[in-house]
């Protein structure tokens, strides 16, 4: 008969850890959230359901429709596209872009978005290179505070600095950034002497 030996596994603590930035812009951020309308366009095409006429422009409207917001209605920007910034960052800091999905994380939906935004109106081409024009906010001056919680055992509060400046520089957030061939949406970590 065999015996079987029991083993005590021992596991190294997780330690999390929280640190506080503000994001300040250094070039204009366009925002552009799916619409109700567009959802709906696109759900409609989806179900096989009869196409109507296109309705008329509405630049109004159209520019409206595309702010993010948060829970309290201020002008917001999805969490998860900061984290996929210092993602893809991560090819520029010789990361592993594996281990730093895992290593922090952005407990929130929507991060606030601190400035005024103004409407800009932009050429853009859509499916078959069909050109339309697109009505969207731009935030010239822009601040955002995040609040971001890792695993101090994979990663410091200092290389979670050096990824976001990294993906303030080279990757950005939003339309146009430099990602996708623009150079919008970039930004920097704030400094104690910029937040005074």
């Amino acid at each position: 008969m065999a015996v079987t030996k029991s083993t005590a596994i021992e596991l190294p603590a997780l330690r999390i850890e929280t640190v506080q930035f503000m994001l300040i812009g250094d070039s204009p951020l366009i925002v552009h959230a799916w619409s109700e309308k567009a959802k709906r366009q696109m759900l409609d095409k989806q179900m096989k359901k009869a196409t109507k006429a296109k309705e008329a422009k509405d630049p109004e409207a159209d520019y409206e429709a595309c702010f993010y917001r948060t829970e309290t209605g201020a002008y917001g920007f999805p969490a998860i596209g900061v984290k996929a910034a210092m993602v893809s960052a991560c090819r520029f800091a010789d990361a592993k872009m594996t281990v730093a999905r895992g290593a922090f994380h952005i407990d929130a939906e929507m991060l606030t978005v601190i400035g005024e935004p103004r409407p800009r109106e932009d050429m853009v081409r859509v499916g078959m290179g069909t050109a339309d024009i697109r009505y969207r906010p731009e935030f010239p001056d822009w601040r955002m505070p995040v609040t971001i919680k890792f695993n101090a055992a994979a990663m410091s509060a200092e290389q979670i600095a050096n990824l976001l400046n990294i993906a303030g520089f080279g990757v950005g957030i939003g339309e146009w950034r430099p990602e996708k061939n623009g150079s919008y949406g970039r930004f920097h970590v704030g400094s104690n002497e910029e937040m005074a």
